[in-house]
This record gives structure tokens, sequence and C-alpha cells, in this order.
């Protein structure tokens, strides 16, 4: 998979400050152009020193959610920890893993924030810049943001809202379970992604393509 050459990741705290802002600009939030035949998750771990982080592709056909192909990556870890700044971190990997794709998703689920981010660049924003696709963050908590909950049954949702910007969706993807926090990542709506999030969630809590990122991501950490 072809992806975008941004800018390096050798940054200060500073520029990289700076270069959130710049990126920002550029996320786009339209409705998707057609539906999707082709989902991926990605998520991500480090090792128990911190020093070496591993990422997981996973690509599932749409709507069935068979998997089409898994991907990985290991690298060192090249930025610190700084909150707000966690895909600096992170990002690095998950595009390393995703260069290896031979299928080219047609939107990416990630397991973390997209909008709903101070400064409007969570990892699924950065990550779409990079991939040129449409992003959705799948996030199992709450990074800002306010909200009432939703009724406990699945498809109920409530907007999460940044003074009073919209910056995402609080999603019951299971009835009676914890919602998710979902947000535009890049070139979709938040209809679609609260849409696609749901038809990839038919059992659990989690949608597919980032459970079973999950799920191999754990098994890849004894490697990390």
């Amino acid at each position: 998979m072809n992806l975008k050459d941004l800018h390096n990741w050798n940054l200060s705290y500073a520029n990289a400050r700076r270069l959130q802002a710049v990126l920002a600009r550029k996320v786009r939030i339209g409705p998707l152009k057609r539906a999707p035949r082709s989902v991926a998750g990605i998520d991500c771990a480090f090792s128990r020193d911190k020093k070496r982080i591993g990422a997981i592709v996973v690509v599932l056909e749409y709507p069935s959610l068979k998997i089409l192909e898994t991907v990985s990556a290991i690298e060192d870890v090249c930025f610190p920890y700084i909150p707000g700044l966690l895909s600096f971190r992170e990002a690095p990997v998950c595009l390393a893993a995703a260069a290896k794709l031979r299928i080219a998703p047609d939107c990416f689920l990630i397991d973390g924030q997209g909008v709903a981010h101070p400064r409007r660049l969570g990892l699924a924003s950065h990550l779409g810049l990079f991939l040129d696709r449409p992003t959705i963050g799948c996030a199992k908590s709450r990074l800002i943001g306010t909200f009432e909950p939703p009724a406990v049954e699945k498809g109920n949702h409530t907007p999460l809202m940044d003074g009073d910007d919209t910056i995402g969706a609080v999603l019951r993807t299971r009835t009676g379970v914890k919602p998710l926090f979902v947000s535009v990542g890049h070139k979709c709506t938040l209809d679609d992604a609260i849409r696609i999030t749901l038809a990839c969630a038919p059992k659990y809590r989690l949608p597919e393509p980032t459970r079973l990122a999950h799920q191999a991501i754990t098994k890849l950490k004894t490697a990390i």
C-alpha cells in the first residue's frame, strides 16, 4: 500500500505541537464517496521496557467481516510519552505495518481518537492523512469532551461535546456494556463512522477490525 510522506518523526516537543496545528487543518470531514468493500483495524502495543513497539493491521471484507490479510511491524520507540502527542509515538510503526499491505483497504478503524482530541489530531486523524483513506477513531475511553450516557440498548448514541463543538459520539455497540468513543479520523462523517462501527460490531463491544488487531498484537507482544 502506498502512503503519503508528510513529515519526518525526528521532532522536538515544540515542533510536534506546531505540526499538529498544521496537520489538523488538513483533516477532511465529508461523506464517503461509496460504501467500503474492505475495512482494516489497527492496534499497537509496547514491549515491557517501553523501548520497542509493535503494530498489527488486519484487513476484513465488508460487510461479511471475513479476514483477508494481516500484517505486522516492530520498531524502536522514537518519541517520548507526552499526553496529547501520542500519535507521534505510535503512528510510525502503524504506518510501517500498513506499508506492507497488498490490499489497500477502503476504510480504517483505529483503536484511538480521531478529531476527539484537544488539537483535533488524534491517532486516527494523523494516520488518515498518511494513509489518504477514510479513518475512524474507535476509542475505549474518553480523552476530552462531555456527554450524556446513551440508552443501554445497542445502537444508541449521544454526542461527545467540546464546548459547542460535536467532536464525536458515545456509541453503545452492545446492550448493557460500556460504550465506545467514536470520532471522525479523516475523509468521512460522524454518521459514516457510527454506521460502519456498528456494522463491524455484530457480537462484541469492539468492532471486529480492532478486536482482531488487538488479539493479534497481544500474541505478538511476546516477540517485541
